[in-house]
């Protein structure tokens, strides 16, 4: 990459540790969810059905996604980038702060699953807005050629998101007894968003409007319902866009939130020791972001890079019951490192690609929508129907359900054309 001044510097921090906070939020939910959410805060069945219902709730932030989208990408194309990713996050953050200090289905019955309901659908409300401008952000200040290099660094904000939130997961786990951190240890996490949302709030209003979004409106007055204009005029990207990126959300969430459950519940592993070993392969991730975002700049373009990702990705759906089943940890690394891998390959391009769908006009609408939407096709249910897959028919079954996700997305991979960004 080449040298940047200081203000580039800022924006690709911001663009960076925006998406950070926002993920630690999001990944923090999910693995609360994962480990703890079921017996805290619905009725004593079985635990495979309080572990369905917890995952259910994780389904609520994606409904809530695409709405995010739209309302955020409805003023950030007609007000600006900034003031648009300053609202998102403080969306969020409130949200995640504010599980916290819920009360349990012991305390207040099913008003506790509904209150935590309430402030998932927050979570996801504000992602919904976050990741299409804080990719804007970047691929907005990018130089000729380097597009696909400043886009990963939102991309970025998830793994270094994950590792925050799991990295203190396992510091509570090692530091308090079970009774502890099933009392009060699983709130520490939310609570602690609160000042990550500070941090993130101090950098993002020290920045200024993107130049291609000034250079729109110099062109033409904003559109007066974004929203509109990219259903009528570019409804096949947003179609295509969307089922192309449906593959990073199943692969993501199959080898995260219903690895971590599945693991630790059935195949009997311990959640320190488990969470170790999601730590260690969310390392292999970003190195994916980095070298498909390389690759997509150097030789190939952001098109053929995700395909090639989807493809791997439909190998590695194939060989998750032998590795995942295989009762050995290290196996068990072995298949997360490669779909996390994977995973950078599939997402990573993203932050380049999906904008470069729209003119940027109406980029953060369109760009939003198409990842959002994706993320209810291909995430929002992922966890549950993992769980109800494996528990019918076992892990070739979810292996299965990640592969066939790969191939719609190779499909409408393969019929999109890639699209440099427009200014207008």
């Amino acid at each position: 990459m080449t040298k940047t001044g200081p203000s580039t510097r800022r924006v690709l921090a911001a663009s960076l540790i925006g998406t950070g906070i926002e993920f630690y939020d999001f990944y923090v939910y999910t693995t609360a969810a994962a480990l703890v959410f079921g017996e805290l805060f619905f009725p004593k069945t079985s635990p495979q059905a309080q572990q369905l219902l917890s995952f259910a709730t994780i389904g609520v932030a994606f409904v809530a996604r695409p709405l995010g989208s739209i309302f955020f990408g409805h003023f950030g194309d007609r007000v600006g980038r900034k003031s648009t990713l300053v609202a998102s996050l403080l969306t969020m953050g409130l949200s995640t702060t504010l599980v916290a200090v819920l009360p349990t289905y012991a305390d207040a019955g099913w008003v506790a699953a509904l209150l935590l309901c309430v402030l998932r659908f927050g979570q996801g409300f504000g992602l919904g807005g976050e990741w299409g401008g804080a990719a804007l952000l970047a691929v907005e200040h990018a130089p000729p050629g380097k597009r696909a290099r400043y886009g990963m660094f939102p991309q970025l904000g998830a793994p270094a998101g994950f590792i925050a939130a799991n990295g203190l997961f396992l510091i509570l786990g090692a530091t308090l007894t079970k009774a502890q951190f099933h009392d009060w240890g699983w709130r520490v996490p939310f609570a602690l968003s609160a000042l990550l949302v500070v941090v993130g709030m101090w950098i993002r209003l020290r920045l200024a409007e993107t130049p291609e979004f000034a250079a729109s409106l110099r062109e033409a007055p904003p559109p007066a319902v974004p929203l509109g204009e990219v259903v009528a005029r570019h409804a096949g990207p947003l179609i295509g866009g969307t089922i192309a990126t449906i593959a990073c959300f199943a692969l993501y969430y199959v080898a995260t939130a219903f690895a971590l459950g599945y693991g630790t519940k059935t195949l009997g592993y311990g959640m320190q020791q488990f969470l170790g070993v999601q730590l260690g392969a969310i390392l292999f991730m970003a190195i994916g972001i980095y070298a498909a975002a390389w690759l997509a700049d150097m030789h190939y373009d952001e098109r053929r890079v995700l395909m090639a990702g989807c493809i791997g990705t439909i190998v590695s759906g194939l060989l998750m019951a032998p590795l995942m089943g295989s009762g050995s940890l290290a196996l068990v690394f072995l298949f997360l490192a490669l779909s996390l891998t994977l995973m950078g390959f599939v997402y990573g391009p993203l932050g380049a690609w999906l904008p470069g769908l729209f003119p940027a006009r109406v980029r953060y609408t369109g760009a939003s929508m198409t990842f959002n939407v994706a993320g209810v096709l291909g995430g929002g249910l992922t966890p549950l129907l993992s769980q109800w897959l494996a528990t019918k028919g076992g892990l070739t079954w979810v292996g299965l359900y990640t592969s066939a996700a790969a191939v719609l997305s190779l499909a409408a991979l393969a019929l999109l054309k890639s699209t440099p960004p427009r200014s207008s």
